[in-house]
């Protein structure tokens, strides 16, 4: 028996060119993290459903993450501090006492995922910047002269 083409079928990488990649792994992150919520409560999550087509599944960046933690670049701690700040949908402020831990922990992990994301095409925005030395005032500078 001979297979049969379907004339209906289109190329899958034909839809590609649509997909829009994220400006940052932060945006990644929160992305990510608001389906895992939505799903969390019963929401479907279907893909091409949202406004603008990404170039993953949630679970695509949640992968990233555990190769990173199996290769011991993210611990534990990075991983409870992206999931806290995730579900809130905004990353700590230095500028808060309180928060100025979580922040460094949270940049730090932005910083690993960062790479992962772009080696699959899923970030493709400017080079998260290092801060000199952790300094939190550098790190600043830069975020508001974007």
């Amino acid at each position: 028996m001979t297979a049969l083409r379907r004339s209906s079928a289109s190329p899958v990488l034909a839809s590609m060119t649509k997909m829009e990649p994220f400006g940052s792994a932060e945006e990644a992150w929160f992305w990510t993290m608001a389906a895992l919520v939505a799903r969390r409560e019963g929401a479907r999550v279907v893909a091409g459903a949202g406004r603008v087509q990404r170039p993953c599944e949630p679970d695509d960046v949640v992968k990233c993450l555990d190769r990173l933690y199996r290769q011991r670049r993210i611990d534990l701690v990075h991983a409870r501090i992206m999931r806290l700040w995730g579900e809130r949908g905004a990353a700590p402020d230095p500028r808060h006492a309180s928060e100025k831990a979580d922040w460094r922990i949270w940049n730090e992990a932005m910083q690993r995922l960062d790479w992962p994301l772009r080696m699959k095409g899923i970030v493709a925005g400017p080079v998260m910047p290092l801060p000199a030395g952790g300094d939190v005032v550098v790190a600043l500078q830069g975020r508001v002269s974007e």
